[in-house]
């Protein structure tokens, strides 16, 4: 199996750890880390847990400006937008299995029955829930969530090198070129909700629904971890692998204590998940600046910066063939958006649809 994550800087010591643990338990795997960032001087390539690191660059990403597309999406939707592609160019390469981890999983099994579970399927998704809440709180901030963030959690997926799997792999994408947005209202939410369509579109795709996958804070409501012999059980199913969502805003902490019932084993591995973060430099990198949010005078770039610019048809055209991150040079972005809002000038904003079917035409 060829496992791959995506990060920017800040989320390094995640991926690292997240490495080792799949080169623990998996040792006859290839791991790749997909890189959107600059690698910092002091970083020993050599050293890393990764077999290769490949970069939004080396990635092959078929769009007319790349520098452009990296501008419209704020680190989190980019680090998401370019899932896909690598899929695509793993598969391609001749990888017979490809498994996606979000950085902040870690594993603690040999993952020997996906590995069974892709001799049989394509793809391979495991849900958010698994059972129905019981309580309101858990309603609204469980299932409620999950219909609008949707039904798939995309921190997993695996995919057969096969004719379905190419197809899945292709579909979704060029659904991440262009609509890798967290942008609810509008029915996405990166790349999760195209994952409510794929076993409708697509055969071969298989629902994971061990208790022992993908355990998480949204979950636990309906799972009960414990301890034998040194292993983690889920509901009785040996834990194949956790997902620390949410950790860097607190959010795991204050999810673990409204529906982890006080659960040592849960409060065990959020401990050795901190302890793990702290050997790999978690303070040094968590603030780290990453390259994508700064112009090239240091400046750093600000969300609405982004979204007007790929949501306004007419300023998107003006500044097709232009670096945005460059901000001296004849048609600056840079300096027409500090223009633009001290002058209030606003109106006419397209949205994403309009702009991507052509509704609206250019200025």
């Amino acid at each position: 199996m060829h496992f791959y994550t995506s990060v920017n800087i800040n989320y390094l010591p995640k991926a690292r750890i997240l490495a080792k643990t799949v080169k623990q338990y998996c040792r006859d795997c290839k791991f790749s880390l997909v890189f959107s960032d600059c690698i910092p001087q002091e970083i020993d390539i050599d050293r890393e847990p990764f077999d290769e690191i490949v970069t939004v660059e080396q990635l092959g990403i078929p769009v007319d400006n790349l520098a452009l597309w990296v501008f419209e999406h704020t680190v989190v939707e980019l680090c998401t937008a370019v899932k896909g592609q690598a899929l695509v160019k793993f598969l391609t390469e001749g990888s017979e299995k490809v498994v996606y981890l979000d950085p902040d999983i870690a594993v603690f099994d040999n993952m020997e029955s996906l590995s069974q579970l892709l001799d049989q399927y394509s793809v391979v998704l495991t849900p958010h829930l698994t059972a129905p809440e019981i309580t309101e709180r858990g309603i609204v901030e469980n299932e409620l969530c999950t219909l609008q963030h949707g039904s798939f959690n995309f921190g997993f997926y695996a995919v057969r090198n096969d004719e379905n799997g190419i197809k899945f792999a292709h579909w979704w994408r060029d659904r991440l070129l262009k609509y890798c947005y967290d942008n609810i209202p509008m029915g996405i939410f990166t790349d999760q909700k195209w994952g409510d369509l794929v076993p409708c579109i697509f055969d071969g795709v298989y629902i994971w629904r061990d208790p022992g996958c993908n355990v998480a804070t949204w979950n636990i409501t309906n799972r009960v971890v414990t301890r034998e012999d040194n292993h983690y059980y889920v509901n009785g199913s040996l834990l194949k692998f956790y997902h620390f969502s949410g950790f860097d805003s607190g959010a795991q902490e204050n999810m673990l204590e409204r529906y982890g019932n006080g659960n040592e084993y849960l409060y065990e591995l959020r401990n050795w998940y901190i302890k793990r973060q702290e050997e790999e430099e978690q303070e040094k990198y968590a603030n780290y600046p990453s390259k994508y949010n700064f112009y090239d005078n240091g400046e750093k770039i600000s969300t609405e910066e982004r979204k007007l610019l790929r949501d306004r048809v007419d300023v998107f055209n003006y500044f097709k063939d232009t670096n945005p991150y460059t901000v001296d040079q004849e048609k600056s972005y840079y300096y027409w958006y500090k223009n633009e809002t001290q002058n209030g000038h606003k109106q006419g904003l397209r949205t994403v649809v309009e702009k991507i079917l052509g509704i609206v035409k250019a200025k």
